[in-house]
């Protein structure tokens, strides 16, 4: 039983996910909870691994964090994505075990399936074939900490337990055009064509591709009650149990955003694995957790953010300025 008292180290914890996640331990009333950030250790390091784990001496490590990034980002760093990624999460349990580390939550990603998992993803499918190419070398160095996990809690009595996400969304998310995913990308180009009243704008791919997406709150709630909860190292989906098309999220995207103008789509861009959407039956079932933000709602709290956000920083320019 994990305590209020427990001392709790997220990786990750001054990240999109990661922010969200602290606020969610403190309203939970855990008082001893640290945010890692890149700044802080080089988690691809063995001996920074070992020094943050003798100076913070966690009883409870959520790892989160991750190098990520949109089809584009991944088809020009698969080999970035693929080592800091299997090197943060390998050194990062391996050294927890040494050191006592008495529960390792593993934070995974439906870019872990295989390209063509039948809809809805069910746990069980998880090797069933090779991920979808774009992301694939990101999802298998993810891939391999649920291994970690499985292999330690047999041969060492290691306590990991892994839940998989989709695609997050909401206030805070990476709205930088050269590593968003699709919804922060797709925001930023609604509404800075909308101000520029453009007639069109670009859209990768051909739009028929389905994506499920998690509002990052609910992603939090998930990932702190599977941290207080959940037995065994066995997979848990954590989404939102519903599809929708790009095309169509790109319309509701321009529509909330206030572009007018043409959606043109470039069919010559990759739309990466053909559906995602996962069964959150055992979530429901063993956490007795379930997503509860509607889509429409989440969209508009993100483009409200993104919004206050673009309005902040001239101001703050000019009174660096002055």
């Amino acid at each position: 039983m994990i305590q209020p008292e427990t001392r709790i180290v997220v990786t990750g914890g001054r990240g999109f996910l990661g922010t969200h996640l602290m606020a969610q331990l403190a309203a939970r009333g855990f008082v001893h909870t640290t945010a890692l950030g890149a700044e802080d250790y080089d988690l691809t390091l063995e001996p920074e691994v070992v020094r943050m784990l003798a100076e913070r001496r966690p009883e409870v490590i959520v790892h989160l964090a991750a190098v990520v990034g949109g089809i584009g980002a991944n088809r020009r760093f698969p080999g970035t994505y693929f080592y800091q990624n299997l090197m943060m999460g390998t050194l990062l349990m391996e050294q927890a075990r040494r050191a006592g580390v008495k529960r390792f939550v593993s934070v995974g990603t439906i870019c872990s399936y295989p390209k063509f998992t039948p809809v809805p993803f069910r746990e069980e499918e998880l090797w069933n074939g090779y991920p979808e190419e774009t992301n694939a070398p990101y999802g298998l160095a993810k891939k391999m900490l649920l291994v970690q996990s499985q292999a330690y809690r047999q041969e060492f009595g290691f306590d990991a337990v892994n839940v998989m996400l989709v695609n997050l969304y909401g206030p805070g998310d990476n709205f930088d055009p050269e590593t968003s995913h699709v919804i922060p990308a797709l925001i930023r180009k609604c509404v800075e064509a909308a101000e520029r009243k453009a007639p069109t704008i670009e859209v990768w791919g051909t739009g028929n591709a389905t994506r499920e997406f998690l509002y990052v709150d609910d992603a939090a709630r998930g990932i702190v009650t599977a941290m207080e909860r959940l037995a065994g190292s066995d997979p848990v989906n954590l989404g939102a149990g519903a599809e929708i098309s790009i095309r169509e999220l790109a319309t509701t995207i321009a529509e909330q955003s206030g572009f007018r103008g043409k959606l043109v789509w470039d069919p010559s861009k990759p739309d990466g694995q053909p559906r995602r959407c996962l069964d959150v039956t055992r979530a429901q079932r063993q956490l007795g957790w379930t997503a509860t933000t509607p889509f429409a709602e989440g969209l508009e709290r993100t483009i409200a953010w993104y919004r206050a956000q673009r309005e902040r920083a001239p101001a703050e320019t000019t009174r660096v300025q002055a």
